[in-house]
């Protein structure tokens, strides 16, 4: 099934549509994004490796889900679906923020996204889809801090821009996950 995604402007306005695979290729175009970070009632983070077989970054450690929304559907519609198709379960999410980046990737393309980005807390059973995950984990936050200042090669540069900002919206907001500065 062909994937149509929705490319924006720098202000998240609606300008056209491009299929997934075309819309990163190259420099890449700008299109709408979205990432989710999960966290359970240990202020442990739910990471995800993305399968080998994506075009960009597989094989790399991310939040939970990451992904787009389709030409006609929304944002909201769009982060549920998704979250329960990599991971067999849906909780409520929150939008805490929004930044664009734009990484290439290689000789296969690039990420250039509006990224609109997603928080939820989740204490049930997990059921990985294999065709989008290759492994997954809960990380307390000060062993993620280490792995990030050890390892930060090994994750995706969405990932490194938004932690961060999640822990610190997530701090001021709750006063939890106070334990984590990358």
């Amino acid at each position: 099934m062909v994937e149509t995604i929705i490319l924006v402007d720098d202000k998240d306005k609606e300008i056209g549509f491009e299929e997934k695979a075309k819309a990163h290729l190259g420099n890449g175009k700008l299109h709408r994004s979205f990432s989710i970070f999960v966290f359970n009632d240990k202020d442990q983070l739910l990471l995800q490796k993305r399968s080998d077989k994506k075009m960009l970054w597989g094989g790399f450690w991310t939040n939970a889900c990451c992904s787009h929304p389709l030409k006609g559907e929304t944002l909201e519609k769009a982060v549920h679906r998704k979250l329960k198709q990599e991971f067999g379960f849906d909780c409520p999410l929150k939008e805490i923020f929004t930044f664009i980046y734009h990484e290439k990737f290689k000789d296969r393309g690039a990420e250039h996204e509006f990224d609109h980005t997603f928080v939820g807390f989740y204490n049930g059973e997990i059921n990985p889809n294999q065709e989008e995950i290759a492994d997954w984990k809960w990380i307390d936050m000060k062993d993620l801090r280490k792995e990030l200042q050890n390892n930060a090669h090994n994750y995706t540069p969405w990932f490194k821009i938004a932690i961060n900002r999640v822990v610190e919206h997530l701090s001021e907001d709750s006063g939890r996950i106070r334990s984590f500065k990358a």
